[in-house]
């Protein structure tokens, strides 16, 4: 049967209890994920959910679970999309595993800042953090703070917080290095992220290392700023100060004003120079040419992080593994040293 109301009254514990055929009580016991109800018996119950929409009383639940079911995320604001990516899929996750996410922005992380920001989210109740934190000065500063709940940091240094979520920086770049060497270019060179950053070391170390293991000196290394108008004053110096026949570039958008710089300097890609970005961001595929790219599975980061912190606020042992691997993606502007044109490919 159907129950209908007259109006647009909010639909209460009892309207479920009644379209399910149980008691309230039942219905208390689902709606607060205690045991001891019938598999059958619980379906019913969230079919009757459904239909009318009903949305639990936070408060009360938070009485009898003693949770809050709710969490926070901090981040820093800086319009990048590696970590916008995160922070989108952090919330996305959280959804998903039955947690409601409350975020605070910071323009710049501060030692005051970071402790506002926890002190705003612990008046939530929050029962954990997950903060995203890309450079270092931040996870120094984190580590100087109790925020009194369970924190799991993403994509930092995972050596230095003890729940800690990200991505293999380094094996995506030395992945990206590997490329470049297996289609016989040697003078590499790298455009890598500012100083700082926990994320531009690491891909920076990758790059090196995989030439130093080939046996190459490393190319010219220059800092950019993750910006396509960096890269392109970057590519610049590349094109006209620099012998080189490949770059690993550590961001798709700097990568994109390196291949800007590149065209107009005179240097054709991938039939002179090949470039490999980063990320994978949805432009990646549509620059002339395509770019070849480290695709990082931001999803897979999100729901890491979650399963991570859902451990540590219930109290279980997670044996997940937390770096996630990254994917070259092999796209035409790559190609043998010295063949004009690259080759569409795929995943590596």
């Amino acid at each position: 049967m159907t129950l209908k109301h007259e109006g647009p009254r909010t639909p209460v514990m009892a309207d479920v209890a009644a379209l399910a055929g149980v008691s309230h009580q039942t219905v208390s016991r689902v709606v607060n994920g205690l045991p001891h109800v019938g598999e059958a018996t619980r379906d019913r119950v969230l079919a009757a959910i459904k239909e009318l929409d009903y949305r639990p009383n936070t408060a009360a639940r938070t009485l009898v679970t003693r949770r809050s079911s709710i969490i926070g995320i901090i981040s820093t604001e800086t319009g990048l999309y590696g970590p916008n990516s995160i922070h989108r899929t952090v919330e996305e996750a959280a959804r998903e595993a039955g947690y409601f996410a409350g975020s605070v922005g910071l323009k710049t992380i501060t030692a005051d800042g970071l402790q506002d920001a926890i002190e705003h989210l612990r008046r939530q109740s929050v029962e954990g953090i997950v903060m995203i934190a890309a450079q270092h000065e931040a996870l120094d500063l984190i580590r100087r703070q109790d925020p009194g709940v369970p924190l799991v940091v993403v994509e930092g240094d995972l050596t230095r917080a003890k729940f800690a979520v990200g991505v293999d920086q380094h094996l995506g770049a030395s992945e990206a290095t590997r490329h470049l060497l297996d289609l016989g270019h040697t003078r590499i060179a790298h455009v890598s992220g500012p100083r700082g950053w926990t994320e531009a070391e690491a891909r920076a170390q990758g790059w090196r290392d995989a030439l130093v293991a080939a046996g190459l000196e490393p190319g010219p290394c220059l800092e950019g700023d993750w910006t396509a108008e960096c890269g392109y004053a970057l590519g610049l110096e590349l094109a006209t100060q620099h012998d080189v026949d490949a770059v690993f570039v550590a961001n798709d958008q700097m990568a994109i004003g390196v291949l800007r710089a590149l065209h107009e300097s005179g240097r054709s890609v991938p039939a002179d120079v090949s470039v490999v970005g980063f990320d994978d961001s949805p432009e990646a595929g549509y620059l002339i040419p395509p770019l070849t790219t480290v695709r990082q599975d931001f999803p897979a980061v999100g729901r890491r992080a979650i399963a991570v912190l859902h451990a540590a606020i219930v109290g279980e042992d997670e044996n997940l593994d937390r770096l996630v691997a990254p994917h070259l993606v092999v796209r035409s502007s790559t190609a043998p040293r010295g063949l004009v044109g690259g080759a569409e490919g795929g995943e590596r």
